[in-house]
């Protein structure tokens, strides 16, 4: 019982670190997954930094993004010299919508008008069905593609194909469903939506000017992102009719703007599970410094004996180290078992939130808790092997 008393703050300090690793995992695990849905060689073209790095006012005063910039874009493109790093663009806008069918209704329904070519540029794919073709487009078919969660609350039990819903009180025909995406971040859900025609859209909300209008770019490779950067902005500006002294009045945004943000909150995470962390085994190896500074003023006459019959030093010497490093080792694998415990546990009680337990932070865990008991038992041990053996065997 002393011992795993003495223990519990290496039990503490492994289940903290255990369980910030746990968490860092988790969330590295969800924003890979998020940024596959937005894509890696996918650029956004939007009036506003998704970073919100753009003051009020900028953001009030810049004109809006226009669907006619995606084919005049497309013409540069096709039009230019050189090889491009850009391959394709088109336009998206999106909107909340309410959806129906029967007696089933949704509102808040993420409602995007977009071209046929969307397919080429968004990791979207389609689980039954079809996506709309170029012909469809043109004429402003009513037709729909809803997404996974839109089609499971439609249709429970029967399958989406063919059947005729209504978006904000127009029939429009379900003609294929997305594949499971989940959420963004944990937040905001892609299965909760529905892809129409542009034309199609715009019979249902009017055409004035939307903000919500997004010029998405399929670029040749990551690797060459700058270069797709700028050269993606010179045609913005042309069709924007920016002169050359005149600033950007709109955004370029990629995934690495999450990617940075994500990067402070791991670091704040991180900086408050080492200090945690620090503080518990700095305690737990003061504990096990004591008791074993204990154990050695117990067992005084025992070391006596020891070393009259011929132990060396560093046999006294391991002898309480393992001591010390065994302790340590079990409160380490109680807080790892407690760690993995709690992990499982998080995963019934709060389903959205990131949490991954991996055989990393297992070994992570173990060799903090040896080096633990290394450094705590090392003097006491060192000061037992260094007992005269005669004045050992004479303590009382």
């Amino acid at each position: 019982m002393r011992s795993l008393l003495t223990a519990l703050g290496v039990i503490i300090g492994i289940l903290a670190v255990t369980l910030m690793g746990s968490a860092i995992n988790g969330i590295d695990s969800e924003f890979e997954r998020s940024m596959q849905m937005i894509g890696y060689d996918v650029l956004y073209v939007d009036k506003f930094s998704w970073t919100g790095s753009n003051s009020w006012w900028e953001r009030r005063n810049r004109p809006d993004i226009k669907v006619e910039y995606s084919p005049a874009i497309n013409r540069m493109i096709a039009e230019s010299p050189f090889q491009s790093e850009i391959i394709l663009t088109s336009s998206r806008i999106a909107t909340l919508g309410e959806v129906s069918y029967e007696d089933q209704s949704l509102s808040d329904i993420f409602t995007m008008g977009v071209l046929s070519n969307y397919m080429s540029i968004s990791t979207v794919t389609i689980k039954e069905g079809r996506f709309f073709t170029e012909i469809e487009e043109r004429s402003a078919s009513s037709v729909c593609v809803i997404g996974h969660e839109t089609a499971g609350i439609l249709f429970p039990n029967t399958s989406p194909l063919g059947k005729t819903i209504k978006i904000r009180g127009v029939r429009a025909k379900v003609i294929g469903v997305v594949a499971r995406q989940g959420s963004f971040l944990g937040t905001f859900s892609f299965d909760r939506n529905i892809l129409i025609p542009q034309g199609f859209f715009f019979q249902l909300f009017g055409k004035r000017n939307f903000r919500r209008v997004t010029i998405m770019a399929k670029i040749r490779s990551e690797k060459r992102t700058e270069e797709a950067k700028l050269e993606l902005e010179s045609y913005v500006r042309r069709v924007r009719g920016l002169s050359a002294e005149m600033e950007n009045d709109f955004n370029i945004n990629e995934q690495q703007a999450f990617r940075t943000q994500l990067d402070g909150i791991k670091n704040g995470i991180a900086l408050a599970g080492i200090f945690i962390t620090g503080l518990a085994l700095f305690v737990g190896a003061i504990g096990i410094m004591n008791i074993t500074f204990v154990s050695v003023k117990e067992r005084t006459k025992e070391i006596g004996l020891r070393k009259a019959i011929g132990a060396q030093r560093y046999a006294i010497l391991m002898q309480f180290l393992i001591e010390s490093v065994f302790i340590s080792l079990i409160g380490g694998v109680i807080g790892l078992l407690l760690a993995y415990g709690m992990s499982e546990a998080s995963k019934v009680i709060f389903p959205g939130f990131p949490i991954v337990f991996s055989a990393n932070l297992i070994v992570t865990g173990s060799f903090a808790s040896i080096f633990t008991g290394i450094l705590s038992g090392f003097v006491p041990a060192w000061q037992a092997s260094k007992y005269d053996p005669i004045q050992a065997l004479r303590y009382t």
